[in-house]
């Protein structure tokens, strides 16, 4: 919901949005850390700041977190990630590719050329993009629902490639050898140099720290899309 908020233009950063909901940045992170309780009073200054957020759902998860949506038209959002080393590309078609199987997911991170896609997307002045994909799952619900596209970037694995706190598509391998292709923030752990914590939007998904061994690919997110209506 804070990211939203961000996301929305209420605030530029935790920082900002902190100081206008009348919290200092530290105690401000322990609520979104999960530290201390989600109380009342934070809750009721979140819906203050913005009448569109529907407090049952922060408070019960009935329904949507989001009163209004936008109906009765075909309708779609571009948001564009950009990093200030990003080279801006005038027009590209950009693959999207269909993703429904986890080994596909994970193909896509191997070799990409061994994928046909389904169709291209042309966004002008879009910063490179290497794919697209449709977004499952809800772990960054509400900034990407599911059916949403997002357009990545491949990146090397590295701890030198990665800037902190950007959203990233996450290719992993668990302690039993199972592959996962997943969309979380990235940011700094706290258990050494050679781990990342992934993160989700949803506070629902409880953050988890992964060796970097673990991971076999990284992918920054560039744009998304959202169909917000189908007729």
């Amino acid at each position: 919901m804070c990211k939203w908020l961000i996301y929305d233009g209420f605030a530029e950063n935790d920082k900002e949005l902190a100081e206008k909901l009348g919290y200092t940045k530290s105690s401000f992170s322990q609520i979104l850390n999960e530290k201390v309780p989600l109380s009342e009073k934070f809750v009721e200054k979140l819906c203050a700041v913005n009448e569109n957020i529907n407090k049952v759902w922060i408070d019960f998860e009935e329904g949507e977190l989001l009163k209004t949506f936008l109906s009765n038209q075909l309708n779609e959002t571009t948001t564009v990630y950009k990093s200030k080393t990003d080279t801006i590309q005038e027009r590209q078609m950009v693959p999207l590719y269909d993703t429904q199987a986890s080994a596909s997911m994970v193909s896509l991170f191997k070799d990409s050329n061994g994928q046909t896609p389904i169709d291209h997307i042309s966004i002008p002045n879009l910063p490179k993009c290497d794919g697209a994909i449709y977004v499952s799952g809800d772990s960054m619900y509400p900034l990407l629902k599911s059916g949403d596209i997002i357009m990545y970037k491949r990146l090397s694995a590295s701890i030198e490639n990665i800037f902190w706190g950007e959203m990233y598509l996450v290719s992993l391998v668990n302690d039993d050898g199972d592959e996962f292709v997943m969309v979380k923030w990235v940011q700094k752990s706290e258990q050494g140099v050679e781990y990342i914590k992934l993160v989700s939007e949803n506070r629902h998904h409880q953050p988890k720290d992964f060796h970097l061994k673990n991971i076999k690919g990284l992918a920054l997110i560039k744009a998304s899309i959202r169909v917000n209506s189908m007729y």
